[in-house]
């Protein structure tokens, strides 16, 4: 203290400043770390909030999930109890017509002894109405005896038109592949054809492309007929005026062909193709019959033989001689229509 005061004025004034400049250096480092830790603080807490909100959205998404999860697995069990109340409702339906099947199974046709008004010609083995699985049958053997026709009529008056206006090698060629083709019965290469489609396609497939690979099979034997009438009625037509005429005013060959030649070569066609109709159905039920045509669950003529043929000689002749009358009876109408119709496009005949 008495240094202090034996100090001059100049150097108590230098002391107290430099006194006082630390305190405001003090000062002011306080008040930084303060604001440090002010700010620190609200980081901690903005970082800490932030878990805590990311921390709700994963617990408000896990009860989401499980919600869903628990809804899922309830509609399941639902639908499970469901399917079971509808299993056996069908069990007892099922059960029901096989009672009832068995019931009316075999039953000989209406006029005979044990009949049934309503099964007109006899039940089968599975006590299906003999009737009624022959008008199916009927409709699926017109339908694959129409759609092979009808593609046999595209490849063989196709090639027949190729052949017959073309000439040189390619009608050389056109008309080797027909010999071939007819040295072969046509059930045999229908047979081949079908085989082969069959060991191509996968086994689950069978099914599915039976009714094509049928339709393929009959067209496939069957195109060289019209391939050949109309091969023979080109060479005629060709050499004659109007095709000359066209030929002259630059029509090009091809609209002559399917312009000109086509529409004077489809009449003996169109009676060929009502008799290879019939000749489709036979060839359908002798590939049914043989167990390669349609699927076993489909009742054409060809299967309502083979099946009812195991009890011919058993007592139930309805159910193998119906269906066999009903084939020869379809036939036969188509014979007739095509006799027609070759007499009405013949004007020699009329």
């Amino acid at each position: 203290m008495k240094r202090f005061e034996s100090m001059s004025v100049g150097w108590r004034v230098a002391l107290g400043a430099s006194a006082a400049a630390g305190l405001l250096l003090a000062a002011a480092r306080t008040v930084s770390t303060l604001s440090t830790l002010r700010t620190e603080r609200q980081i901690l807490d903005t970082d800490m909030q932030a878990k805590v909100e990311r921390v709700a959205d994963a617990l408000s998404a896990s009860n989401a999930s499980l919600l869903k999860l628990i809804d899922n697995q309830y509609r399941l069990f639902e639908g499970m109890f469901a399917q079971q109340q509808w299993m056996g409702a069908m069990k007892k339906v099922r059960n029901a017509a096989e009672a009832r099947s068995a019931e009316d199974a075999r039953l000989p046709p209406a006029w005979m002894d044990e009949g049934k008004a309503k099964f007109l010609l006899g039940t089968d083995d599975q006590g299906r109405d003999v009737l009624s699985a022959i008008l199916f049958g009927m409709r699926v053997s017109l339908l694959i005896g129409i759609a092979s026709v009808l593609l046999s009529i595209v490849i063989g008056v196709g090639l027949g038109l190729l052949s017959g206006y073309i000439g040189g090698k390619v009608d050389a060629f056109i008309m080797r592949v027909c010999d071939v083709m007819l040295s072969f019965p046509a059930i045999l290469v229908a047979l081949l054809i079908d085989g082969v489609f069959r060991a191509l396609l996968p086994r689950d497939a069978h099914g599915d492309v039976a009714f094509a690979v049928l339709i393929l099979a009959i067209a496939l034997s069957g195109w060289v007929q019209y391939a050949r009438t109309v091969r023979g009625s080109t060479l005629v037509e060709k050499n004659k005026e109007y095709v000359q005429a066209a030929r002259v005013i630059g029509v090009s060959p091809l609209m002559i062909m399917f312009k000109h030649v086509l529409p004077n070569v489809t009449g003996p066609v169109l009676v060929l193709a009502t008799v290879h109709i019939a000749t489709a159905i036979i060839t359908e039920a002798t590939l049914s019959f043989l167990g390669v045509g349609v699927p076993p669950t489909t009742p054409s003529l060809g299967t309502l033989i083979r099946i009812g043929q195991e009890f011919l000689f058993s007592g139930e002749w309805w159910i193998t001689i119906f269906p066999g009358v009903a084939l020869v009876l379809l036939v036969l109408s188509v014979n007739l229509l095509g006799d027609w119709l070759r007499d009405a496009l013949n004007p020699k005949l009329r």
